[in-house]
């Protein structure tokens, strides 16, 4: 998991370098003044030496000049390559989610993917940014404040190695639990995204039911949840925050009586113990800098967890290792005693499914909700993999196929229309990203949504509004089906297209769609019969597979299942 984060660095490396440099060269340059003031105390002002102290303090102002540039370099582009990190970790995170199977989103709230993609990714970035800075130059001025501790006595040296591994023996043992709690608050983070994201969502719907009060009381309720994961999270900074500065605070005590003894005593002059208080704040700023890196490590590392996690799952639908392209199709489709469930713990809602759809056939299926009408059509192209069977494609297993090539074949037009926050333009160009303007006016026309677009004062450039708003049902559902004309592909499948569409516009419609499937394999599921009238043969699913099957005019006068619902119209 480390290893992958600490991979993010390799193409900010003299970024990286820059920043350790500028960072190690302002430590040094601390390390200084301490020795200096020793050296003010001790020699310089009692010998009267106004040539070495007006040189030093010109040095040392030249230093801090220059540590001006470093700080900048520091504190600009340091956040600038952690900003660059995390651009990269979400870049990947967010292909890797892209290309995540059906199944991951049915199991997985929006709100909690978008927080893994914002709010983690943000606290891993300044983890990238400020940890290894702070360990380097904390590493540097503890080691150097010490020796020179040591080098003024030993004794002084002692005393602040032993306080040193005090405080860090402290700051580990408690990291444990400040680790729990920023994992509490990062699920609650989450959760309480979620929730607000489904709310808003549904406002419309909430409002028309006057749920307004049930939909903040379920708020309140995440909203206290996530109020309390900080509530301990806070608990456990406080404790390893104030056990360190009380250590911190009996640090400067030992130093300053024992100092003080020894200056009494005789072994050191005023001017080494006035620069080894100084040194002991030398040590105390890179402990407290460690410690910081080590509250900052525990919400990174919650972070870097929750984006290996979604970086390690390997999804079950994939491309084969040396895949077959479907490349000029004819649209053979074949289903050979296809089982299929959704979950280990669900019925099947298909068994032993046996279907053979030929070159340019159209198809229609009929029958109550939960016979898998809709699982039929995701299954050719490969939103899931069969349970059981196979599904078979111009005389090959679609799992043979690169699942572009296969995806780019089938024309999908979903009972759930999804319209993308942007212009109509770009939701009609999302059939074919490269398509010319003519082409796009042409899928309208087509679509029967031209005529439209075009009373519009902005036209095709008009806004949809999130998730088409400012659409009718039936206006998105055209634009829907403007999408596949665009894209022209030989396989359609329609489930529920024409749904949400009036008789009058369903006629034209349908005229579009019959002229669109000439040639093709067209699988259409509807319950508006009118729909279904001239495909060349009408399957009626029930829950143990095909109970009926035959031409639109055959069914009907059968007298079965079909012939009821269509007199029942």
């Amino acid at each position: 998991m480390y290893k992958k984060f600490i991979s993010y660095y390799k193409n900010h490396l003299g970024l990286f370098i820059i920043d350790t440099f500028a960072a190690l060269m302002m430590a040094g340059f601390d390390l200084l003044f301490p020795y200096f003031t020793g050296k003010f105390i001790d020699d310089y002002i009692p010998n009267q030496k106004m040539r070495l102290i007006l040189l030093t303090a010109a040095v040392l102002f030249l230093l801090y000049i220059v540590k001006v540039f470093l700080h900048i370099i520091v504190n600009y582009w340091g956040h600038i390559m952690g900003a660059r990190i995390e651009h990269d970790m979400r870049s990947d995170l967010f292909n890797k989610i892209e290309n995540l199977n059906f199944s991951y989103f049915d199991e997985n709230k929006t709100g909690m993917i978008m927080s893994r993609l914002v709010g983690d990714l943000r606290d891993i970035s300044e983890m990238a940014h400020h940890v290894p800075e702070d360990i380097i130059i904390s590493l540097l001025m503890l080691t150097g404040s010490v020796s020179i501790l040591f080098y003024y006595d030993y004794r002084l040296g002692l005393v602040a190695l032993g306080f040193t591994i005090l405080l860090f023996v402290f700051a580990l043992y408690r990291r444990v639990a400040m680790l729990k709690g920023f994992r509490k608050v990062r699920i609650e983070n989450a959760e309480i995204n979620s929730q607000i994201e489904s709310s808003l969502g549904g406002i419309r719907l909430s409002q028309s039911f006057t749920n307004e009060d049930f939909e903040y009381k379920k708020f309140s309720y995440n909203n206290a949840k996530y109020r309390d994961s900080w509530g301990g999270a806070y608990k456990a900074m406080t404790v390893f925050s104030t056990g360190t500065d009380f250590i911190i605070n009996i640090f400067y005590l030992a130093v300053l009586v024992f100092g003080g003894y020894l200056v009494y005593d005789g072994s050191i002059e005023s001017g080494k113990l006035i620069a080894s208080l100084l040194y002991i704040t030398y040590t105390i700023q890179p402990i407290r800098r460690l410690i910081n890196s080590i509250q900052q490590i525990q919400t990174g590392v919650a972070g870097i967890e929750r984006f290996y996690e979604i970086m390690q799952i390997n999804p079950e639908i994939k491309n084969p290792k040396n895949p077959k392209y479907l490349i000029n199709p004819k649209g053979v489709i074949e289903f050979k005693n296809v089982s299929f469930k959704y979950s280990e713990n669900e019925n099947f809602v298909l068994r032993n499914f046996d279907l053979s759809i030929k070159k340019g056939q159209s198809i229609g299926l009929v029958g109550e909700t939960g016979v898998g009408k809709s699982t039929i059509s995701q299954l050719i192209p490969r939103f899931y993999d069969v349970t059981e069977g196979r599904i078979i494609v111009d005389g090959i297993d679609i799992k043979e196929y690169d699942l572009n090539s296969l995806r780019k074949s089938i024309g999908h037009v979903q009972q759930d229309v999804y319209i993308f926050y942007g212009t109509i333009k770009d939701n009609i160009l999302y059939g074919k990203i490269d398509a010319t303007m003519k082409e796009i006016i042409s899928a309208a026309k087509k679509a029967r949504i031209h005529d439209f677009i075009m009373t519009l004062e902005n036209g095709y450039e008009t806004m949809t509004g999130e998730r088409g708003v400012k659409l009718s049902g039936g206006q998105k559902q055209r634009i829907a089906i403007a999408r596949v004309f665009l894209k022209n592909p030989p396989i359609l499948i329609l489930d529920e297209a024409t749904s949400a569409l009036d008789n009058i516009t369903e006629r034209r419609i349908q005229e579009s769609l019959e002229e669109l499937a000439k040639g093709r394999t067209s699988i259409i599921i509807a319950h508006r019969l009118s729909t279904l009238k001239n495909v060349s043969e009408i399957l009626v699913l029930n829950e143990e597979g095909i109970s009926e099957r035959g031409t639109h005019k055959e069914l009907v006068n059968s007298d079965g299942y079909y012939a009821s619902l269509y007199k029942a119209m």
